[in-house]
């Protein structure tokens, strides 16, 4: 089971965060459809809207149904579809542009959060500089200029982390 965690979303009653492990979810954005019982509450109008963010889904309540009466089954009914991944259906198919557009912003999380305040903390710069067909390149400066650690510090945690946010990553190179 993955682990859930229902968050309030500022300025919207309607909306709850369920933040989860990055990455248990092929893509980000707005959903078409969700397998079982999720499905059904998004079909049956209970559920007005689905949001796949890199470490959460949002889920938004329709105004005539409260969250103390349906929050439980909506709590379930998620916890049974991340159990079958492969059966969500993105509201818009994933073209490379925004494939590309997604990695892009895996990416910047990554170098901006705790791996990026690692890579700073010793002296280190690392910087996108793409992201392209499953692809990311990035600029090692720096104390990482002639690092003897840079190739674990490039694939052990930048990759990995990245792979949790984007699991269709193909490769990381650095220039």
């Amino acid at each position: 089971m993955i682990p859930l965690h229902p968050e309030a979303v500022h300025d919207r009653p309607e909306a709850l965060r369920w933040a989860m492990p990055p990455g248990s979810l092929g893509f980000t954005g707005a959903v078409r459809s969700a397998p079982g019982d999720l499905g059904r509450l998004l079909d049956t109008g209970v559920l007005t809207g689905l949001t796949v963010g890199a470490g959460s889904v949002t889920t938004c309540l329709s105004a005539t149904c409260s969250w103390s009466s349906e929050g439980a089954a909506v709590r379930s009914a998620l916890h049974a579809a991340l159990e079958n991944p492969a059966e969500w259906v993105p509201a818009v198919a994933g073209t490379p542009g925004t494939r590309d557009a997604d990695l892009a912003v895996a990416a910047r999380t990554v170098l901006s959060g705790r791996v990026g305040d690692f890579i700073r903390s010793h002296g280190g710069v690392v910087e996108l500089v793409s992201a392209h067909d499953e692809v990311v390149t990035v600029r090692l400066t720096g104390s990482c200029s002639g690092c003897p650690a840079v190739g674990f510090t490039l694939h052990a945690r930048v990759e990995r982390a990245l792979r949790d946010l984007h699991p269709g990553l193909r490769s990381l190179v650095a220039v």
